[in-house]
């Protein structure tokens, strides 16, 4: 199918508590601003919201359904997390082509927005998709080292080159549940014919599952419980793949202890070393549970 510039898909949405729970559940991240409302409700959200993982992986189905289709391949995500969203609203979620490269990928906008007053934005950002039958050339290649950034030394008990890592296997149930939980239907998660088609081995792990594994570490260990995602950039390197080890890492670049906000470097590796997904992450610690010195089992770049 030819896309052209302006072409634009949506659909609604009313996310609840049990929702976030699941989430939670599947992603490992019990953030209490999105599972505790005695928690949230302190917090200066004023209750739960939704993790920013779950609002992309509910926007995915879009990619898989809408535009640009079945097969789909995500290669680079952008966020941006202006409100939070709340359970029982209704959401909009909806993608708009801004671009077609050469190469046959699509440049998206992406926006969740509230349905009854469309300037509540909850999400908006930028995606670059493969429509099925245009192959991607990854690069497989390892991950570099993170770039320190300039300013503040201390936060928190946070310092600049902290590190956290975690090592996770996803198998079937996982992306049946993810499946189930947030509507996306990709034929590349749910059929190894499917995939080998599109040029991976088989069913290869969906992109918001892998994003997970960071919204776990940020929001549980590094910075620590009350973490709220402000930004993420995303760009994927490689496939990942059910019944294989990863190992995610988020490392402290930059602190802003003005503005209660911290900068980290994104990776995920396979186990043959190769660099899964590369990205940033920009997080407000204003919530922060445990704003005393960080223990031991922090590394130190």
């Amino acid at each position: 199918m030819a896309w052209n510039v302006g072409d634009t898909a949506s659909f609604r949405r009313v996310l609840t508590q049990e929702d976030f729970n699941r989430f939670a559940a599947l992603s490992w991240d019990d953030n209490p601003i999105h599972c505790d409302p005695v928690f949230a409700a302190k917090s200066h959200f004023g209750g739960t919201v939704s993790h920013g993982m779950l609002l992309y992986s509910v926007l995915s189905k879009a990619f898989s359904e809408l535009l640009p289709g079945p097969g789909a391949i995500q290669l680079e995500q952008e966020f941006m997390f202006p409100n939070g969203t709340y359970t029982g609203e209704e959401i909009v979620f909806a993608v708009t082509v801004k671009a077609v490269n050469p190469d046959g990928t699509l440049e998206l906008v992406t926006t969740v927005s509230k349905a009854s007053d469309p300037a509540n934005v909850k999400a908006q950002g930028r995606a670059k998709v493969a429509p099925a039958g245009v192959k991607p050339d990854f690069s497989h290649t390892p991950a570099g080292a993170a770039v320190q950034e300039a300013g503040d030394d201390y936060l928190y008990g946070l310092k600049p080159g902290m590190f956290k890592e975690k090592k996770r296997t996803f198998n079937d149930a996982d992306l049946a549940e993810y499946g189930n939980l947030g509507g996306d239907r990709n034929p590349l998660m749910r059929e190894d014919e499917f995939g080998r088609a599109a040029g991976f081995t088989g069913r290869i792990v969906p992109w918001p599952l892998l994003a997970g594994m960071f919204s776990d570490m940020l929001g549980t260990d590094l910075p620590g419980r009350g973490t709220g995602w402000m930004k993420q950039k995303l760009i994927y390197k490689s496939a990942a793949y059910p019944g294989e080890e990863l190992t995610a890492r988020v490392e402290i670049t930059r602190l802003r202890a003005d503005k209660e906000l911290v900068n980290l470097r994104s990776t995920i590796v396979g186990p043959d070393g190769r660099l899964v997904c590369d990205g940033e992450s920009l997080v407000l610690v204003r919530n922060l549970a445990d704003k005393g010195d960080k223990g031991p089992n922090f590394g130190r770049g």
